[in-house]
């Protein structure tokens, strides 16, 4: 039977092409590990280097992945679990911390962020909110007192949900009863000069109102999109709508230059019989036209010449998850190695609109010369093809 590293070698070329096309600078994953027999932290840092992806994030500080992943080129956001929020309020226990899980690895293993909790303004233990800013303020002050605040920052990702409104964006704003707080973990943002994380997903818009929601919209395939009537700003997805809402909502609070980035955001390829929209077919879209727009190096409408970064989820379907069947089913990989479906080939020689819940006329000049440019790689993945039927049969 084939080793991981041979299974690798053979899938990871269905996606080379899509992530090598041009630099990535600003498209990570999520590295979560709820699963079994998943492959050692080694064999993923290989399969990362494969698809010359450079960013990843983790949900704790597993000391293997801050091992294997020393000396690569792959930079690391790490994540203190949010159990342990209430004991690194204290300084003493935060420096501690940091000095059993950060100070060891620095700068072989490139920590770029840590993510102290996650989503705590919309976890169900509403008592952990409290914690929080005192939290981040001990972890990063422990950072200064041991000279590591210079590779990395310290933030929170948040849910959606933290949104009292989101639409149009420039009504966004934040929760009535989460502003307190929120306001303290900007003022921390602003003076560190640290990125305000979202986990954005606008397949749970879609699937909470598909009759209302264009799944064009939603995917990123051509559509008219919508115009917000106070900025008059046109948006054609949803999740850079989302993102403006949030930079609304925080500028409502008083805070106007803080990046905002996306921490999680994905499209699941399977799901329960009421999950509308859980496919492997919009999986595949949605998460090639993010990385058509990624590797644009897009900004939003409202903030079109800042690069907004965004962390794709997630790189494994996570079977040991709880939840519904999509819960499980956002990972571009098996744990085997294998592709869960192909964002590769086939979503880069199919039409943008072949999967579009409605046909779409592309008569502008634009529209042409993006059907040149889809001629052009369709030209370079008839060679591409020739070339992978020659290594598929070569021996094992």
């Amino acid at each position: 039977m084939a080793t991981f590293s041979r299974i690798v070698s053979i899938t990871h070329v269905f996606l080379l092409f899509s992530f090598t096309f041009s630099g990535v600078n600003s498209f990570g994953i999520n590295y979560g590990q709820v699963a079994d027999n998943l492959p050692s932290p080694d064999k993923v840092l290989d399969l990362l280097s494969a698809v010359k992806l450079t960013k990843a994030r983790i949900y704790d500080t597993n000391p293997q992945v801050l091992t294997a992943f020393a000396n690569s080129n792959v930079e690391l956001i790490v994540t203190i679990e949010n159990e342990m929020l209430a004991v690194v309020t204290n300084p003493q226990q935060a420096l501690q911390w940091v000095s059993t899980h950060i100070k060891p690895y620095v700068p072989a293993t490139k920590i770029t962020g840590i993510a102290v909790g996650n989503e705590l303004f919309t976890d169900g233990d509403s008592s952990l909110l409290q914690y929080l800013v005192p939290a981040i303020v001990s972890i990063h002050g422990a950072l200064v007192q041991l000279g590591l605040d210079k590779y990395m920052h310290v933030s929170t990702p948040s849910s959606l949900a933290v949104l009292e409104q989101s639409f149009p964006p420039s009504a966004g704003s934040f929760k009535s009863e989460v502003a307190g707080v929120m306001s303290q973990l900007l003022q921390f943002l602003s003076s560190t000069k640290a990125p305000f994380w979202i986990n954005a997903y606008p397949y749970f818009a879609y699937k909470g109102d598909p009759n209302r929601i264009s799944l064009d919209y939603v995917l990123f395939n051509p559509n008219a999109g919508m115009v917000d009537p106070s900025t008059k700003l046109h948006y054609d997805n949803m999740l850079y709508a989302q993102v403006d809402a949030v930079v609304f909502a925080m500028a409502r609070l008083g805070y106007n230059g803080i990046e905002v980035r996306v921490s999680e955001t994905g499209w699941p390829s399977k799901g329960d019989a009421d999950e509308v929209g859980a496919s492997v077919q919009n999986a595949a879209v949605y998460n090639r036209n993010l990385l058509r727009r990624q590797l644009a190096n897009e900004g939003t409408p409202l903030r079109p010449n800042m690069r907004l970064e965004v962390y794709l989820f997630a790189l494994f379907n996570e079977d040991r998850k709880p939840g519904p069947t999509s819960e499980r089913n956002y990972g571009l990989y098996q744990p085997d190695g294998t592709m869960a479906y192909n964002v590769g080939i086939s979503a880069l020689s199919s039409s943008s609109s072949s999967t579009s819940s409605a046909t779409v006329s592309l008569t502008s000049s634009a529209s042409k010369a993006a059907n040149r440019e889809n001629q052009s790689l369709m030209n370079w993945m008839f060679v591409f093809l020739l070339s992978f039927q020659a290594f598929m049969r070569r021996p094992y």
